[in-house]
């Protein structure tokens, strides 16, 4: 590809002067879990490009992503924006080389059409694994950079899973990363990605940033920005940013299934040409989180256990976090070990999703009211349970297509599971009732109108089922009279004693 051309930092004031500054839009955006078996393929990624979507500025501000953030600061600061192309992906296995490939170098060709380029903008998830690749976003942005020459500004935005690798830091401009879990502000964080690039293209500011990575995993389950020991160090980088020479702090937790030396939390500041004080100040919030440790030992019921003290509770919704079946961190959607319990123990009043096409097409066959008696369940591997034969009547049938209006976890708007059923399960009563909604396609459960879409109200159960673990607290907490997190297997497990790591870093705490 051609090498793009740049004016250089010192005729970018008078360039801005004269016309508005070019900036390139791209990202390619994965969570990849190295314990998936399931390689994530080309037909998996949605890729919005111009050429498909002609009004795809439109679509990027219809939402409250980073690309939403990019855009609005875009038109604040003055900004032009060239929409390269975005692809994006539910979590999954790694991606086999010959997707990485070809989604980058659409990517690679788009920002190399640009007229004229001053900037680009790259949301990337920071935990994408590519087959050859064990750190793509990092060969992502080598690329970018190779191909623009070192004067260009690359700015950076990383989900708060990401795991961050030192080169990363060498290749871009400015790494900002969402400060929230549950992920409620990627749209500030585009924000502010935007504005300082915006301000290094006008040279008025000049970024420098350092990271800090404690040698440590930190466990999923207390990844909670808002509450427990991940607060306090969340609060202290949104206090660094009060200080105007700090461009930018982000401290993340980190991606547990991603088997790669760059596993694990991070702390990493941008600040105005003040490359001492990055340092400081990311060594400081690193040691806030490695003081942590003695607050995150994991002590969590099994899936019989959990439902046990779901029934025993004295107030309902109890809200059960399916931690070992996370849809959203990569798992297979499909988990049966609840679904076992709750018609072992003759639990009543529960709903779960699956994520089971051949159960789907078995309930539109037999058609509303009709007797449903499949095994369902447990088909994608070996991690996540049997079949289990469920018995009972086909209550809906549903296309699958839901809104979330409000800005929840990844911030997205439309949602489609595809064809889903509703089956009430045997031992339902008309004030308890055993729902089991099938679907189609896996969908982290970031809204309950996954539900409501199809006559389900959460307020009404008993016991709630969440495939995941930190995500869906936005939507589900706010019902809930208590959430329990569940120790269940599956690709997604939070008790690392259930994976077999082979490229983490020696001695890493919290993995042994």
């Amino acid at each position: 590809m051609r090498r793009l051309l740049w004016t250089g930092l010192a005729a970018a004031g008078a360039l801005a002067a004269q016309t508005r500054p070019v900036v390139a839009v791209a990202g390619i955006m994965h969570e990849s879990n190295s314990f998936n078996p399931a390689p994530t393929r080309l037909q998996d990624f949605t890729v919005q490009e111009p050429a498909a979507t002609p009004d795809i500025l439109k679509v990027w501000r219809s939402s409250n992503t980073e690309l939403t953030g990019y855009l609005e600061a875009a038109d604040q600061e003055g900004l032009e924006i060239f929409p390269a192309l975005l692809a994006n992906a539910m979590p999954k296995g790694p991606l086999t080389r010959e997707t990485f490939e070809t989604l980058l170098g659409r990517m690679m060709a788009r920002i190399g059409a640009a007229p004229r380029l001053d900037g680009v903008l790259l949301a990337l998830h920071g935990a994408l694994i590519a087959e050859g690749f064990p750190l793509g976003d990092e060969e992502i942005v080598r690329r970018v950079r190779q191909a623009v020459g070192p004067r260009i500004p690359i700015v950076v935005t990383h989900d708060f899973h990401a795991n961050v690798s030192p080169a990363m830091l060498r290749y871009c401009t400015a790494l900002v990363c969402y400060q929230q879990n549950p992920h409620l502000d990627m749209r500030e964080r585009g924000q502010r990605a935007a504005r300082i690039l915006a301000r290094t293209v006008r040279g008025e500011i000049r970024p420098v940033h350092a990271a800090r990575k404690p040698p440590m995993a930190f466990n999923l389950i207390f990844q909670n920005t808002y509450q427990g020991p991940f607060a306090r160090v969340t609060r202290a980088s949104l206090e660094l940013e009060t200080n105007p020479k700090v461009l930018a702090a982000s401290v993340v937790g980190g991606y547990q299934w991603g088997d790669t030396p760059a596993m694990g939390p991070a702390a990493i500041v941008v600040t105005d040409g003040d490359p001492a004080l990055a340092e400081r100040e990311a060594a400081r919030l690193a040691d806030l989180l490695w003081q942590t440790r003695e607050q995150i030992v994991l002590r969590l019921p099994d899936p019989a256990q959990a439902v046990r003290e779901a029934m025993r509770a004295a107030r309902f919704p109890v809200s059960l976090m399916d931690t070992g079946d996370n849809i959203g961190g990569g798992s297979a959607g499909d988990s049966t070990f609840l679904l076992a319990e709750f018609l072992k123990q003759k639990a009543v009043g529960w709903v779960i999703a699956i994520a089971d096409p051949a159960a789907v097409q078995a309930a539109i066959r037999a058609g509303i009211g009709a007797a449903f008696d499949q095994p369902v369940g447990g088909k994608t591997d070996d991690l996540h349970g049997r079949p289990v034969r469920v018995r009972g009547r086909v209550r809906s049938l549903h296309d699958g297509e839901y809104l979330e209006t409000e800005t929840r976890h990844g911030g997205g708007r439309y949602f489609s599971m595809g064809p889903t059923a509703v089956i009430e399960v045997e031992g339902s009563t008309p004030d308890d009732l055993n729902l089991l909604q099938l679907t189609t396609r896996r969908v982290f459960p970031s809204s309950l109108h996954q539900l409501i879409s199809c006559g389900i109200y959460p307020s009404r159960q008993k016991i709630l089922v969440a495939k995941g673990t930190i995500a869906p607290l936005a939507a589900y907490a706010p019902v809930s009279a208590q959430v329990l997190f569940v120790d269940s297997p599956g690709s997604t497990a939070v008790n690392p004693a259930r994976f077999r790591y082979r490229n983490l870093p020696p001695n890493l705490w919290g993995v042994q």
